[in-house]
């Protein structure tokens, strides 16, 4: 149970907790630890009700597999569109954060790098890794998500003395923006809060490691999804406590700034260092698990073989697409995380929805959460709110 708690909370935190404050830092500390509880809460629901749905379609089923069982090649279809999709742009969006803040680290030394160098090199770096193997890269994640947790400690602990209450009270920035433009980015906000609370993918893979025990299952979903929420206010309030929502907003949703603006307040070279390592660390491991789902799954879908050429096949239609987004649209880290929202949605309420309907009018028993018709209907109330969000601000 602790190693499935483990990989519950280590799938969605990651990269999404650097955006949290850029996205909500208009809104003001309070109103974003609000959104982010009732985030949590969907979030919540919707990963019981996934896991009612894989324990009456069979233990040890992919969701693929799930998926065509109870909806049939169309659900397949929309399932599988979903879920590249959601890849492609969450690779995209760490590409994009993960150059800029290669950028901000050559500065220092005297070494100007441009954007669509800094892309590049992250990618042939980085994205290296994924042509190696999957054993590799496991080992590699290990390692430097048990660094990134020790760090994110570390700052914290050394942070949180020196938040101002002035800060966390303050309603918003609304000095800086109007009432219309506030309610544009409070929208701006939900699908970014959403995204940060994506750990659906690995549903049932702990389903089939726990040998189906629901009970069990429902304490792993419950506790691991409960830890991102506390990293989360933690994080919150370490950055827009000390920082200000003002300032953070003013960053106009710039990485760099973020992590040089938190760099400024430590009292210390280590504990700077910290800052700069515990960014780097959140994206690249972010990074790496995002990518390696991607290219197994690219893999899978073109049958290609497991040589040389079948891997670097996969691996250009892998890094290719995102990254010639991420050459041409530089400044999109938090609008392509909350365009991550829209398959995410698709993925983890409407098709879980839609399947969970037609296995409870075959009356197979089992393990069911509870809310009945209520919950099922205000998911999918939730689920038109994050899209309407989204499509709001995109156009």
């Amino acid at each position: 149970m602790l190693g499935s708690i483990a990989i519950v909370a280590g799938t969605a935190i990651g990269g999404g907790m650097l955006a949290l404050p850029l996205a909500t830092a208009s809104l003001g500390t309070i109103p974003a630890l609000l959104l982010l509880v009732a985030i949590w809460g969907v979030s919540i629901y919707t990963s019981l009700l996934m896991l009612e749905i894989n324990l009456r379609a069979g233990v040890g089923l992919n969701v693929h597999a799930i998926t065509g069982k109870t909806l049939g090649k169309v659900g397949q279809l929309i399932q599988g569109g979903s879920f590249l999709s959601l890849l492609f742009a969450l690779t995209m969006v760490y590409l994009m954060g993960g150059s800029s803040l290669l950028e901000s680290r050559f500065e220092p030394l005297g070494i100007k790098v441009n954007h669509e160098a800094a892309v590049l090199i992250f990618t042939l770096v980085f994205g290296g890794f994924i042509a190696i193997g999957v054993s590799w890269i496991d080992k590699v994640s290990r390692v430097l998500f048990s660094a990134m947790v020790a760090l994110f400690v570390i700052v914290v602990l050394f942070l949180l003395p020196e938040v101002s209450p002035s800060y966390i009270l303050r309603e918003s920035a609304t000095e800086l923006v109007s009432k219309g433009e506030l309610g544009n980015l409070w929208l701006a906000a939900i699908p970014v809060v959403f995204t940060s609370f994506g750990f659906h993918v690995c549903i049932a893979t702990i389903v089939r490691y726990l040998d189906g025990d629901a009970m069990s299952l429902r304490k792993v979903l419950m506790i691991g999804s409960t830890i991102p929420l506390v990293c989360y206010i933690l994080w919150l309030m370490v950055t827009l406590g000390t920082v200000g929502g003002a300032t953070v907003y003013g960053f106009e949703g710039s990485l760099p700034k973020l992590v040089s603006a938190l760099q400024g307040i430590a009292h210390s070279d280590i504990l700077r260092q910290c800052i700069d390592l515990f960014a780097n660390l959140a994206l690249i491991t972010s990074f790496l698990g995002v990518t390696m789902s991607l290219f197994d799954y690219i893999a899978e879908l073109t049958r290609a073989r497991d040589n040389l050429l079948g891997r670097l096949q996969t691996w250009l239609i892998t890094f290719v697409p995102p990254l010639l987004c991420a050459l041409y649209y530089p400044d999109g880290f938090i609008k392509v995380l909350g365009f991550a929202a829209l398959p995410l949605v698709v993925m983890i309420i409407f098709l879980p929805i839609a399947m969970a309907l037609g296995q409870r009018k075959q009356n197979l028993g089992g393990y069911q959460v509870s809310g009945g018709q209520f919950a099922l209907a205000a998911s999918a109330l939730v689920g038109l709110v994050i899209i309407a969000a989204q499509l709001w601000v995109a156009l």
